[in-house]
């Protein structure tokens, strides 16, 4: 079949053709958009779950639903190395720009409150050239958002935004990808500005998104973020959603699968977004012709194992240490010695006690702490619960016991 008509999407935070099993979240976010503009209150949302089931996706697809409502919005991706005040400054500037307020003073008054907030990060004797640059022709504003005191400045800074924002009758939502790799002060200063920014009325909301553990990480932080945001688990598609996922798109190139190709690929899938599309991809450039058929199917499987295994799965497990990949075998091992006695299931994620891991490494839990916390913090494996690990990446157990 023609290459150049292959609908499928397997690209990081790439739309897919068909956003299937997703119309919950939508519908609901956009019942959220209208409260809010309506001036009624609403919580911020955090959308969780494992890596490739589309979190990104849909957070773009949230935040596309808000430019229809004709807010504001910036988007930022959180990283370990970097603290949040330059990259939440360019996104507020991107979305006091879309707001269109029509007083130029007003305007200019709260882009000064966020490029002092920016540069608030640089030292006191920083130069010109060490200071950033937000493409901000207002001047800093001079005491407000500058104390440095992040949840002090996060919340006078939302302030001011939020107010532009109402002057108009609009919203302004910030969308944070990879959420849980905020700096603990951010992250904490984050959840004081949503409870101040929901007392006050104000229409600004936070849409995060991170991985399972990213609920904890905001409990820790603050006791009442459980009732601060609204969590909404992403997981991966219904046999239903799946299909529709492969067969919309197929559909529109007059083309099709057949009832028993739909079934191999989603028992080769598990319904996980990113596999039915780095699997839809594969199946239609082997196969001749349309229907695709199961025989395709058997052929393409190999293929996109390789290339999952190379960019998927491969790339993750280059990033650990001979260490972290020691103890990251172990886990698979581990998963599969209690699956074959028949005390745990092996599911997607091989969720494993520590005890366990120590336990196929002959080693003394303790001193597999520093290749457990280094993983966990490079978003290789979280702790759902107390005493557990699991890995965020599904088959990611099955991969390192074929190939590592």
């Amino acid at each position: 079949m023609d290459p150049i008509r292959n609908p499928y999407a397997p690209g990081a935070g790439q739309r897919p053709p068909e956003l299937a099993g997703r119309d919950e979240q939508l519908r609901a976010f956009d019942v959220v958009l209208e409260r809010i503009s309506r001036g009624r209150p609403e919580r911020s949302i955090v959308l969780t779950g494992l890596r490739g089931v589309g979190k990104t996706v849909l957070l773009n697809a949230l935040r596309s639903s808000a430019v229809r409502y004709h807010w504001g919005t910036g988007k930022l991706e959180a990283r370990p190395d970097q603290r949040l005040r330059r990259p939440l400054s360019a996104a507020l500037h991107v979305a006091v720009r879309e707001l269109g307020h029509p007083q130029g003073d007003d305007v200019d008054h709260v882009l000064g409150v966020i490029k002092a907030f920016a540069q608030r990060d640089a030292a006191p004797n920083a130069k010109l050239r060490e200071r950033w640059n937000p493409g901000i022709d207002a001047p800093a504003v001079t005491g407000r958002a500058d104390s440095g005191d992040i949840e002090i400045d996060l919340v006078e800074l939302l302030t001011d935004v939020g107010g532009l924002a109402a002057d108009v009758g609009k919203g302004v939502a910030i969308f944070i990808d990879e959420m849980q790799d905020l700096d603990p002060e951010d992250v904490s200063a984050v959840c004081a500005a949503c409870h101040e920014i929901s007392q006050s009325g104000l229409p600004v909301i936070v849409v995060g998104a991170g991985l399972p553990h990213l609920p904890a990480v905001l409990s820790a932080s603050k006791s009442y973020s459980e009732r601060l945001f609204k969590y909404q688990r992403i997981d991966r598609l219904d046999r239903e959603a799946a299909d529709r996922a492969l067969s919309a798109p197929a559909k529109e190139e007059d083309a099709e699968f057949t009832p028993e190709a739909l079934e191999a690929l989603y028992a080769a899938t598990a319904g996980y977004p990113f596999f039915v599309q780095a699997y839809g991809k594969v199946a239609w450039d082997v196969a001749p012709q349309t229907p695709i058929t199961l025989d395709d199917v058997k052929v393409a499987a190999p293929e996109a194992e390789a290339e999952l295994a190379v960019g998927f799965f491969g790339s993750r497990y280059e990033r650990a240490t001979p260490a972290e990949r020691e103890y990251l075998r172990a886990m698979a091992d581990a998963a599969l010695q209690l699956a074959e006695s028949g005390d745990e299931p092996l599911d997607e994620i091989e969720s494993v006690p520590t005890a366990s891991v120590a336990s196929v490494l002959d080693r003394k839990p303790q001193s597999l702490s520093p290749a457990r916390d280094a993983l966990l913090k490079k978003g290789l494996i979280y702790s759902g619960e107390r005493g557990r690990i699991a890995f965020t990446v599904p088959h990611f157990g099955r991969y390192l016991r074929a190939n590592a």
